[in-house]
């Protein structure tokens, strides 16, 4: 019953079996060892995606709850209370259809959602994991029936939650860093972990950063509204604990995305203190200010915050602050960014140079440095495609 999907990642493990029914047989138990390396269905079947790349994502979560086909007809009648009779061919079918080879029927929204109850329980059937119906049906969401499309949207807006604690992360009343309990965190937030970065003298260099897991390797990861915010409020409690209270004179944006952040940072964190805007031009050897571009007045020694959506390899922020400087040659020039790419695979960095932009941030010689998050290539997406 099985399907086999083919190997394209040289880095993953070798799997050779004779018959469809074995390869599913060595899946499951590849996954099942990622769960419980990683202690997350979700994060074990972004791991699986990742290593073999044509397998969808509605197999690779069955594979991280390390069951075979009829187990996990066998689990979703258990969930149902055995209300319900599936077998293995309807999860087949399931699975061919994610496939998009035009075979197979797609499941409906109810059994999805019961799938994600069924895998959310793990290999050994007594975690409580929840798992989002959206990454769990990914690659294959625009190929559901309509009906079931904007049922599966609407679910997914109702059912998350009002977290007191995420509404209070910036709440003044306390000088800890912050960190959201699970099932606070956005839907596509990970985890979070704690980071050492370069900061002010005496100052903390610890923070706590998000990651950004990415459900479809090789493309980009449109963030939603909820998830933006999120970083923006996890960057202002980084800066809030740095270990002294920053008089901002000036908070720049980097572009429109850029600048939402400097609207919000200005507003919510550095006493509503002026905003300029740097937009960039790509030119063949690099990058160029527009002419757009605003540079507002400020006193002789100003301190300054540039927040930019994301860092990856090119060196664009040290370019922004050499151009800062020879406007503003006083200048305590600060750094947050939302988005910071790693070098690996791995998410949960153990060290600042393990990010691909950790150079360039480090050459750029700012007092501080604050990021929201970390991602995968090729990157992320801000809401609304903000440039």
């Amino acid at each position: 019953m099985e399907i086999p999907s083919g190997q394209s990642n040289p880095g993953a493990p070798v799997i050779q079996p004779t018959t469809p029914q074995a390869r599913g047989r060595e899946m499951a138990a590849v996954g099942k060892k990622l769960w419980t390396t990683l202690g997350s269905v979700t994060r074990a079947a972004t791991e699986l995606m990742a290593r073999y790349p044509d397998v969808p994502s509605l197999q690779a979560y069955r594979y991280a709850a390390g069951l075979s086909q009829d187990q996990a007809a066998e689990r979703y009648n258990d969930v149902t209370g055995n209300q319900t009779s599936l077998g293995g061919t309807s999860i087949n079918a399931w699975e061919t259809w994610a496939r998009g080879r035009g075979r197979g029927s797609p499941p409906s929204l109810s059994s999805i959602l019961i799938l994600c109850a069924a895998y959310g329980r793990g290999p050994f059937g007594v975690a409580e994991e929840e798992i989002s119906p959206t990454q769990l049906i990914a690659e294959a969401y625009e190929r559901l029936p309509i009906e079931d499309q904007l049922s599966l949207k609407q679910f997914t807006l109702s059912s998350q939650p009002e977290s007191p604690d995420w509404r209070s992360r910036t709440a003044e009343s306390s000088n800890e860093p912050l960190v959201a309990t699970p099932g606070s965190l956005p839907d596509q937030v990970g985890e979070e972990f704690v980071l050492s970065v370069p900061t002010v003298e005496h100052g903390n260099p610890d923070i706590c950063v998000l990651t950004l897991p990415n459900p479809r390797p090789g493309h980009l990861l449109d963030l939603t509204w909820e998830s933006f915010g999120y970083g923006l409020e996890q960057l202002s409690v980084q800066i809030k604990n740095v270990g002294r209270r920053l008089d901002v004179d000036v908070c720049f944006g980097v572009n429109e995305a850029g600048l939402v952040m400097a609207t919000f940072m200005a507003s919510s964190r550095f006493s509503r203190c002026k905003i300029g805007y740097l937009r960039c031009n790509k030119i063949r050897d690099g990058i160029t200010l527009d002419g757009a571009s605003f540079f507002p007045d400020a006193p002789d020694t100003p301190t300054i915050v540039i927040c930019d959506f994301e860092v990856k390899h090119a060196d664009v922020v040290g370019y922004l602050a050499r151009q800062l400087r020879v406007r503003y040659p006083k200048a305590e020039l600060y750094f947050a960014v939302f988005g910071a790419m790693t070098k690996s695979r791995g998410l949960t960095v153990k060290d600042f140079d393990d990010l691909t932009g950790a150079k360039i941030m480090r050459a750029a010689g700012f007092e501080a440095i604050f990021i929201a998050a970390t991602m995968n290539p090729p990157g992320i997406e801000p809401p609304m495609e903000l440039r």
